[in-house]
């Protein structure tokens, strides 16, 4: 069974419609014992830093999920979460990755809403894809490249489009959003 963390963000549906259409059965859950119980955990968001990492601390989520062994991917906000710290509404995270979340400069190109490209791709997320598949974007808010970055989209300056230590996975993108490159993603994840 794969669990999809339920904590207050939105978004959460589209993911376990993708995962149905990938054949895989999956819960909504915020019970510890399910989500530590599951084969692999799901933890996407779209939303506000501070009051989902509020929620979550409320909810003793936080220390249910530095407690996950099995792997656990991170999307979008999810991924932004497991950083040490975002500036929106300054925020301590999850600290599972070394990395800050910035707020791109303010312009008119924020939100980064759309389609695109890496600049460096690399791990297992990735594997059967090439650097040059597009993948579809929504934030105003992005993670340093750092040394658990896995790959790198440039826009107004190079980003963390996805990250990894040791179980733990993420991506900025959203791979439910994001076709058959994103399904593919989705499957090497779910391959793990």
């Amino acid at each position: 069974m794969i669990a999809i963390i339920k904590y207050n963000a939105g978004n959460i549906s589209s993911v376990q419609n993708a995962l149905t259409r990938l054949g895989y059965e999956s819960a909504i859950t915020d019970n510890e014992t399910s989500i530590l119980a599951a084969d692999k955990v799901i933890f996407p968001g779209v939303g506000e830093a501070s009051s989902a990492m509020k929620y979550l601390i409320e909810k003793k989520l936080d220390k249910t999920i530095l407690k996950i062994k099995k792997p656990m991917l991170g999307i979008c906000l999810g991924q932004q979460l497991m950083c040490a710290y975002s500036e929106e509404g300054n925020t301590k995270c999850l600290g599972i990755f070394d990395s800050h979340v910035k707020k791109f400069p303010n312009t008119e190109l924020v939100p980064h809403m759309g389609w695109n490209n890496f600049s460096k791709i690399e791990g297992v997320l990735f594997k059967g894809l090439e650097r040059t598949n597009n993948v579809y974007f929504v934030h105003s808010y992005y993670a340093e490249v750092n040394k658990q970055t896995t790959a790198v989209c440039d826009y107004i300056k190079p980003f963390s489009a996805a990250m990894q230590k040791d179980n733990f996975y993420a991506t900025q993108f959203h791979p439910e959003k994001s076709a058959d490159i994103g399904e593919q993603i989705l499957k090497n994840f779910l391959d793990l």
